[in-house]
């Protein structure tokens, strides 16, 4: 009887164990691209809105801006200390400086949620696909001894669907690892860009002191 070798009919013919690794390799392929499609929106309209939110503060006297992005609780928390806190001016600083780290480092943990399922990915993607291979080529070896040959024609079939478990591993791992640093690059440098945005709020907050500790008018924050 021929037998084919496509590697739909290897993955027809594998063992249920070596199945089971395919198809579990396969979902985490999947789970990594939509991952990656959505990293990819979320980050690019972010950038977006933060480069927009910087042109507004640059462009600012004080903290009467209008922001609509992410950089808007920056110039809300520096605000609230200068209307609501006691304390002289850096006292005020102080503070501000304080609360502006902490909301840029939740904001930093928010943008990577998502990444570590990458880096999971990437790294145990190829070893559950060697486990796939080894099972399948022991069943090989086990298929040797009990029709008591050694024609290769008999095992190859075997160890072919065996090592596609490995392949299919590895188109699983190759893109998650290399997705996974494409977005802490981005990461990093959405991470400049609120650096860039604390920078110019502790700015606007020291004009507005030395002006007398109040904006010149409400202060407009619109929700994203």
């Amino acid at each position: 009887m021929e037998m084919h070798l496509s590697p739909w009919d290897m993955v027809v013919q594998a063992d249920l164990v070596v199945k089971a690794v395919m198809g579990g390799l396969v979902l985490a392929s999947v789970l990594c691209w939509t991952v990656a499609l959505a990293k990819w929106l979320e980050l690019s309209g972010f950038t977006r809105r933060a480069r927009m939110d910087l042109v507004a503060l640059r462009a600012s006297k004080g903290l009467d801006a209008t922001l609509s992005g992410p950089c808007a609780p920056l110039l809300a928390a520096a605000r609230d200390e200068v209307m609501t806190a006691p304390g002289g001016p850096e006292g005020v600083k102080e503070r501000t400086a304080w609360r502006l780290q902490r909301i840029i480092a939740n904001n930093a943990r928010s943008l990577s949620r998502g990444t570590g399922m990458l880096a999971t990915i990437g790294s145990t993607a190829p070893f559950v696909g060697l486990f796939g291979t080894v099972w399948g080529i022991m069943n090989s070896f086990i298929g040797i001894a009990q029709s008591q040959t050694t024609n290769l024609a008999v095992v190859a079939p075997g160890i072919a669907e065996a090592l596609l478990a490995t392949a299919i591993g590895l188109v699983a791992a190759i893109p998650a690892v290399v997705l996974y640093n494409a977005f802490a690059r981005a990461i990093a440098g959405r991470k400049a860009l609120m650096a860039d945005a604390e920078t110019e709020v502790m700015r606007l907050l020291s004009r507005t002191l030395d002006q007398g500790g109040r904006p010149a008018r409400p202060l407009r924050v619109v929700a994203e």
